[in-house]
């Protein structure tokens, strides 16, 4: 089958369910619409479908948006498996492939040696966050899994009817939470994808293997550098459910599903190395004894034991069974352990300051530290860090101002304390802007006596621009070296906050340059580095594919490897099915390993000129729009950002704390609200300033021949391609005539034409599968569009029409979410 037959028959599945559920005039409907939107879509008149949409009920306008959004929901779950069945068909070399990769650094000049070093020096670190762009309940996602688990087989009547009976019971099934998710729900929803993670490890473990053979003629030890982080759990800023006992809560988590994947792999090692020798079992034994510790809780040393059987087995003639039978086992101990995945904590350094402030208050040190200027701060630190002491007496305790604050630091140590140093990972210090704010969680680690080591995470722009600055005082301060030791700095660059601040060219610029900057300020210093990149789904928080990012990165600025962010709905996209995580991880090393191996070349100065005086114009237009008097009322009328903060899909506050102003609002609503009006400012507004001013000349040669530039310039090609003018100027209409929408209008098409007189192409062009997507989707998102614009008009039109009107609205931001995909 294809997948326009998987969609045509999955659509009728859908039909089937709507007529005899709501009734034969219910589905009358849906067809009509459909009709309606599609005749507008092409260029008819509209007059009848808003008059039809103006008279429908608050019931049949939300149950129109829901079966819109499980024709999404279903297509959704087509497209996945089409992915799988192509993948299943390549044969030879894949692009972006692990092969790929260790042939092109052949072509470099790179021995296998070579490339087993760039390997051994560098990872691939994924850290699972909890960003509310997810927003099927977990009840719903079942039931879809149970769904994608039958297309293979939709010529079978009785997949057919399990399909049906599950799309039933989900048109029943309440789509809306009634309750906001708990911190421990968004552990354990983000934590669904490791089984299949689990399962594609293996396979590219012997993917590397075999491509060393195949391309370099060589037996390889060669371990696929790639490590698991989350923040589900540790991530305190602005959330103030993440309380130690979250904390604690999470790392138990950790430590049973951790617990059931090894014990799943151990029995099925069991199972398959049943080799006996003089009637007596040992392969089996060694496993028997390492299952019982692992059920038990016990603390044992499974990789070198399970590396020793390993070695065994070779040393007894058992080459393939140690090379296929063990190699899971072995895999999975390696990256998951009996930690899963590691925990980072976060933290505002605002919170991290007041409770450094206080301990030392409490402990008579210094009556007013936040008081201080930045180098008293400094010295202050710095002498407390020389002394061993604490500054809390052992054992009484801490008021609830330090608890806050420590008890997650305390709640880690215990962890590592029963699986090993990998159930904790970073201490991250959200709106890092100088030295003090990353020296002052190490004060409060040591009141435990744990030892973290910080990060920095940059966010604004200005933030950014003194970067570099930060991290060299950093390094060059003794008492923090001292700290470091031989471990490697990790700088945390944030997307949304610069987005926000300067627009989508001038934030991606300045991320480039921070991160230059930054890497020599290390290298200078003898310190190895990573960078950990806060990527979101969509383009203006550097969503985008993965391996197109990490070949964007500047020259030079790889060394111990890279960290980035995976959240949301980008998690089920690339890793609910084993092929689908094989293949997106192997793409992702894919980008590592060739941008790890490029030499840090000198750029073009007149490119980099040219970029600099880009972003300059671009800031600036950027600005003018978000600094305008009337923006902030304009972005509530033409957007439903106020419908998305009552949505229950995240335990985390839409705003940090504060009067509501944009500086405070968080990037997922922001960029939520304009990808709902399709006109997804953040990924785009800006670029033509920039573009006009680097001139398309000169713009079309930096695009032939800068993985940098090409890969902004791709990106924002995905944004204007997911735009839509057509459907922008219905919620335009909810503000009447207003100045800034023409500036808009004219901002979009202007900004189109620029982009592909650089590229060469329509937008797009050069992609033609997602472009194909993108024109399918149109005519089925259309109407949940459409719906939405008609519900904000009615609640806004009354005192308490959101009240009335909140179910059917929510449905539709559900609705266009699950069309457009990448939200936030």
């Amino acid at each position: 089958m294809s997948i326009r037959s998987d969609v045509n028959l999955l659509g009728r599945t859908l039909g089937t369910v709507l007529k005899e559920q709501e009734g034969e005039a219910f589905f009358d409907l849906v067809e009509r619409t459909r009709a309606l939107v599609r005749d507008v879509r092409a260029g008819g008149d509209d007059a009848e479908l808003n008059a039809m949409l103006r008279g429908l009920s608050g019931q049949d306008a939300g149950n129109l948006a829901r079966a819109f959004t499980w024709y999404f929901q279903l297509v959704n779950l087509a497209e996945e498996y089409e992915r799988v069945r192509v993948l299943r068909s390549v044969t030879g070399v894949r692009p972006q492939s692990l092969e790929q990769a260790l042939t092109d650094l052949k072509a470099q000049g790179l021995s296998a040696a070579d490339v087993e070093a760039l390997i051994e020096r560098v990872d691939l670190g994924l850290t699972f966050t909890a960003h509310p762009t997810e927003m099927r309940r977990r009840t719903i996602r079942n039931h879809l899994v149970e769904v994608a688990r039958a297309i293979p087989d939709l010529s079978d009547e009785g997949a057919l009817d399990r399909v049906t009976a599950h799309v039933e019971a989900m048109w029943t099934t309440p789509e809306l939470r009634r309750l906001k998710p708990t911190v421990l729900d968004e552990v354990k929803g983000g934590l669904n994808y490791i089984t299949s993670i689990a399962r594609a490890l293996p396979e590219l473990q012997r993917d590397l293997r075999r491509a060393f053979k195949q391309v370099y003629g060589v037996d390889s030890e060669a371990e696929v550098p790639v490590r698991f982080s989350s923040w589900m759990g540790g991530d305190r800023d602005g959330n103030p459910f993440v309380t130690p006992d979250a904390t604690r809560e999470a790392l138990e988590v950790h430590r049973e599903r951790a617990r059931e994947l090894l014990l799943d792999a151990v029995k099925q090692a069991y199972a398959d190395l049943s080799q006996e020798e003089g009637g007596h079992e040992g392969y089996r034994d060694e496993l028997r004894a390492l299952h019982n510790a692992v059920r038990d809780g016990q603390p044992v040393e499974l990789r070198a034991r399970l590396e020793a059987l390993h070695e065994q087995l070779h040393a007894d003639g058992q080459h393939r069974s140690a090379d296929t039978l063990l190699t899971p086992l072995l895999v999975i101990t390696r990256v998951f352990g009996q930690h899963l995945v590691s925990l980072d904590v976060r933290e505002h350094s605002a919170q991290t300051g007041a409770a450094v402030a206080a301990l030392l208050r409490e402990a008579g040190v210094e009556a007013d530290y936040l008081a201080l200027p930045e180098h008293a701060k400094q010295e202050v630190l710095a002498r407390e860090l020389r002394s061993r002491r604490p500054l809390w007496p052992a054992g009484e305790a801490l008021p609830d101002e330090l608890e806050t604050a420590i008890g997650p630091i305390r709640e880690v140590q215990r962890a590592t304390r029963q699986v090993g140093q990998a159930a904790f990972g970073r201490y991250i210090v959200s709106m890092s802007e100088s030295v003090s704010d990353v020296l002052e969680p190490l004060l409060l680690a040591r009141e435990v006596g744990f030892r973290i080591l910080p990060v920095p995470l940059f966010e604004t722009l200005d933030d950014l621009d003194n970067a570099p600055h930060v991290v060299w005082e950093l390094l060059s301060l003794p008492e923090y070296r001292a700290v470091l030791g031989d471990g490697v700095q990790e700088i945390m660059l944030g997307y949304s906050d610069s987005n926000k601040d300067a627009g989508f060219l001038a934030a991606n610029w300045a991320l480039h340059e921070a991160q230059r900057r930054v890497s020599e300020v290390c290298r200078r210093a003898g310190v190895r580095w990573r960078f950990f990149h806060g990527r979101g789904t969509s383009i203006g928080r550097g969503g985008g594919p993965a391996s197109r990012a990490i070949l964007g990165q500047p020259a030079g600025t790889i060394d111990a490897g890279l960290r980035i962010t995976e959240q949301g709905e980008a998690l089920a996209d690339k890793y609910s099915h084993p092929i689908l995580a094989r293949r997106n991880l192997e793409q992702a090393l894919y980008g590592l390993l060739l941008a790890a191996a490029r030499r840090d070349d000198d750029l073009n100065p007149a490119w980099t000129d040219a970029m600099t005086r880009a972003a300059k114009a671009s800031a600036a237009a950027y600005r003018d729009l978000v600094d305008h008097p009337d923006f902030i009322p304009f972005f509530e009328q033409v957007t439903p950002i106020h419908e998305i903060a009552r949505l229950n899909i995240a335990s985390r506050p839409v705003r940090r704390p504060g009067a509501p102003s944009l500086s405070n609002l968080r990037a997922i609503p922001w960029v939520m609200s304009w990808t709902q009006n399709r006109a997804n400012l953040p990924g785009w507004y800006g670029l033509r300033e920039g573009l006009t001013e680097i001139g398309v000349d000169l713009a079309r040669e930096m695009y032939a021949s800068w993985p940098f530039f090409r890969t902004v310039l791709d990106n924002a090609q995905m944004s204007l391609a997911k735009s839509d003018p057509l459907i922008f100027d219905e919620y335009l209409g909810l503000t009447g005539e207003h100045p800034l929408a023409d500036q808009l209008r004219a901002a979009y098409q202007e900004t189109v034409a620029l982009v592909s007189g650089v590229v060469g192409a329509e937008l797009l062009g050069n992609e033609p599968r997602l472009k194909e997507s993108i024109s399918l989707r149109n005519p089925y998102i259309d109407p949940i569009h459409r719906i939405q614009v008609e519900l904000l008009r009615r609640a806004r039109a009354t005192d308490g029409g959101l009240d009335e009107f909140e179910r059917p609205l929510l449905l539709s931001i559900q609705g266009i979410a699950a069309g457009v995909r990448n939200t936030g």
